[in-house]
């Protein structure tokens, strides 16, 4: 089985457990709307990688892994679309969850979400003690003080440091990824931090461009959102060419600082191509 076809069949399994008839309807479906079907899930893909690079002993401990990363992602984005925050009316190329079901069900459905996640891991029942790590590396990035509710939070700041902003913003759940899928293969963690990082903060450069440079239908939500909000972002910091610059810096970081491991060459290839998918195209200046 490939990997998207495990992490999808891992995700839709957690979603259809709580869709029981004790459960209210319209969350029910919200949730299911939120996650199914879903983007380039390209946590889940890095947490499985990793493991499988560390010949994972516990897959079923690994899905629950990925599926976790997945639904706090998932929850992230209902939130962040929220008028209190983007205000967004669009999400992967549909309405977003408050405008598709209303906001208090948005609420819930990314309450819920993350819930859910916290619950799987628990529920596995394999590796006691490899699930008890996962819940605290998944807690510590979801959180404070430097998880991706520590990013948002910068947001409502008069100074920003940018570096720590993406860092919890975006970089939080990739390093959350890098480590959760060596600790579901029985490995130590910490080597896998700062690929995680690393990652991150290309894929957030790459998130700054797109949203500088590409319309709202390309990226299936709405585009100019940096400067709509005011937020700090490395375009209006670098310029364009001075992120794409840092993007191409970050990206040949991320592949020296792989741990020796069994498929030490195969991450490698997975970095490089996920950069290909990411980095977004400048357009043309006249005349050049």
């Amino acid at each position: 089985m490939s990997l998207a076809c495990r992490i999808e069949t891992a995700l839709a399994a957690a979603i259809r457990k709580r869709q029981s008839a004790l459960a209210p309807p319209r969350l029910a479906a919200a949730l299911e709307y939120a996650v199914l079907p879903g983007g380039a899930r390209i946590r889940p893909t890095i947490c499985l990688s990793v493991a499988s690079a560390c010949t994972e002993d516990q897959p079923a401990l690994g899905d629950a892994a990925a599926v976790a990363l997945e639904l706090v992602h998932c929850a992230s984005l209902v939130h962040d679309d929220l008028p209190c925050f983007d205000n967004a009316d669009m999400r992967r190329g549909k309405p977003s969850v408050h405008r598709a079901f209303s906001q208090p069900l948005a609420v819930l459905a990314g309450d819920s979400l993350i819930v859910m996640a916290f619950e799987g891991l628990a529920e596995t029942g394999c590796a006691p003690e490899r699930a008890l790590r996962l819940l605290r590396i998944l807690g510590r990035h979801v959180g404070m003080p430097g998880g991706i509710c520590a990013g948002q939070g910068w947001e409502s700041e008069d100074s920003i440091d940018l570096a720590a902003y993406h860092r919890a913003k975006t970089g939080a759940l990739f390093t959350a990824a890098t480590q959760m899928g060596a600790v579901s293969a029985g490995q130590d963690p910490e080597p896998w931090e700062e690929l995680g990082a690393r990652i991150g903060e290309a894929f957030q450069i790459a998130d700054d461009l797109r949203d500088a440079l590409t319309d709202g239908g390309a990226l299936g939500k709405p585009a100019g959102q940096d400067h709509l909000h005011g937020r700090p972002n490395a375009v209006a910091q670098l310029g364009v060419d001075g992120a794409m610059g840092r993007f191409r810096d970050v990206l040949g970081g991320a592949i020296a600082s792989i741990p020796s491991c069994a498929g030490e060459a195969m991450l490698a290839d997975m970095v490089r191509r996920y950069a290909e998918r990411l980095a977004p195209s400048v357009p043309a200046r006249r005349g050049s």
